[in-house]
């Protein structure tokens, strides 16, 4: 994948990878913190950590012998920005647009 986009989206499909940046949104985590919750072994916890840091969704940092999880924020904003194109359109009020209907096409009572 050679757009960013591409592979921030491929990232976030993955609900793993989903849940440990919803825990990343609390504070820096520990590698080991962030694979507690979760019933996977810490090597597929890393698997999904190089996605989220490919991605560009993480960076990792190590800190003396212990590796730290920190989330970027800034990395969502063209994922949102394109998002946010689909949401300039206002929800249809069918109820409202069938009286509107009724007001401008009266029924005919020739049938």
């Amino acid at each position: 994948m050679n757009d960013p986009l591409d592979t921030v989206f491929a990232a976030l499909a993955d609900p793993t990878r989903r849940a440990i940046l919803a825990m990343l949104l609390e504070d820096d985590m520990a590698v080991t913190d962030v694979a507690e919750p979760f019933d996977m072994s810490l090597a597929a916890i890393s698997k999904h950590l190089v996605i989220l840091t490919k991605a560009g969704l993480i960076s990792q940092e190590k800190r003396g012998r212990v590796k730290w999880c920190k989330l970027e924020p800034d990395a969502l904003r063209a994922a949102s920005v394109w998002m946010q194109g689909f949401g300039q359109f206002e929800p249809v009020n069918l109820d409202a647009f069938e009286r509107f209907l009724e007001v401008e096409l009266p029924a005919s009572d020739e049938a």
